[in-house]
């Protein structure tokens, strides 16, 4: 007959994250925290820390990336008046920009040079000088102030992950201003010019990285730009498209599987999409739709986007169709 586990030897029924002298301090020991990450009931995270199986599991991506942030203050003590400044990506989960293909390295921000720290392999450290007025608080860490973490994270990343990161910036209120002193520096500074270019074709209006890596697209194949986040009226009332090309009536969307999986019950999503496309189409617009894949298929992608402008645009339905930038009604 099996005998009851100890009581030592389990998981304590509160918290989720623990430090290894937390879980000693509940009574477990060595093995116990052994056993118990070899039945899939606690994942090590990082040396001397613990997050509870159960939870990491059903966690997404981007909240798991945040998670592990969280998982090294802990580990670390790190609190808002600890001598580590989060910097680079990991501010920028903090502030919960947009990142795409960006890996999940730690970066601080040290006063000294982070070669007499013990970081760890999962932690990068950075001494680029900073003021007061580059750091803010979010929750009980130390992060770079907006502004500071796209200049950073861009000078840092390649030009397309930098370009995602600074629309959806802009779009939470960064100011443009500044970010554009920041980067007239001496144009030899690494990353220099991958700023400038970011901050020259940043747009605000980009709702996710998915369209903002659409018109970047756009724009190097040298295509005729669309108008951005387009509102159209239609006898099921206003709609509004993420790319439109007005005179030729054709719609680019961007469909990516947040749109049609996130907040609401799937059949329902994909229902009112399809009425919303119905009218639209009935009001003679043409749909291009692209995902993810079709950005790195770039020919067949150029081939559909010139298709489509090259066909006469539908006549209009009876009812009269009006388009406007921003219906100030909705």
């Amino acid at each position: 007959m099996t005998q009851p586990q100890a009581q030592s030897s389990r998981l304590p029924e509160t918290g989720n994250l623990w430090r290894t002298d937390q879980l000693r301090a509940k009574g477990l020991q060595a093995r116990d925290i052994r056993r118990l990450i070899k039945h899939g009931e606690l994942v090590r995270l990082r040396w001397g820390c613990y997050i509870r199986a159960a939870l990491w599991e059903k966690q997404p991506a981007t909240v798991r990336s945040v998670q592990l942030i969280h998982t090294h203050a802990h580990g670390t003590l790190t609190t808002s008046t600890g001598g580590y400044v989060y910097s680079h990506t990991s501010a920028a989960r903090l502030h919960g920009l947009f990142l795409w293909n960006v890996d999940d390295l730690i970066h601080i921000l040290l006063r000294v040079s982070p070669s007499g720290e013990r970081l760890g392999k999962d932690v990068r450290g950075h001494t680029r000088p900073y003021t007061d007025k580059d750091v803010t608080t979010i929750g009980r860490l130390r992060v770079t102030a907006l502004e500071r973490t796209v200049v950073d994270c861009v000078t840092a990343l390649d030009y397309r992950q930098g370009l995602i990161l600074t629309d959806h910036a802009l779009r939470l209120g960064a100011d443009l201003g500044q970010m554009q002193a920041m980067a007239a520096g001496p144009s030899g500074h690494r990353g220099v010019r991958n700023l400038r270019m970011a901050l020259a074709n940043a747009d605000a209006r980009a709702e996710s990285a998915g369209e903002t890596l659409t018109r970047e697209l756009l724009a190097r194949l040298r295509l005729p730009m669309p108008d951005a986040q387009v509102d159209v009226r239609t006898r099921l009332g206003w709609h509004r498209l993420d790319f439109a090309w007005r005179d030729k009536k054709v719609a680019l969307e961007f469909d990516g599987k947040v749109k049609y999986f996130d907040y609401k019950p799937t059949s329902e999503v994909l229902f009112q999409e399809r009425r919303r496309e119905k009218a639209l189409t009935e009001a003679g617009w043409f749909f291009l739709r692209v995902e993810w894949r079709d950005l790195f298929r770039e020919q067949e992608f150029k081939n559909r986007v010139l298709d489509a402008l090259r066909r006469q645009p539908a006549p209009e339905a009876p009812a009269a169709v009006e388009i406007a930038g921003t219906d100030p009604g909705r």
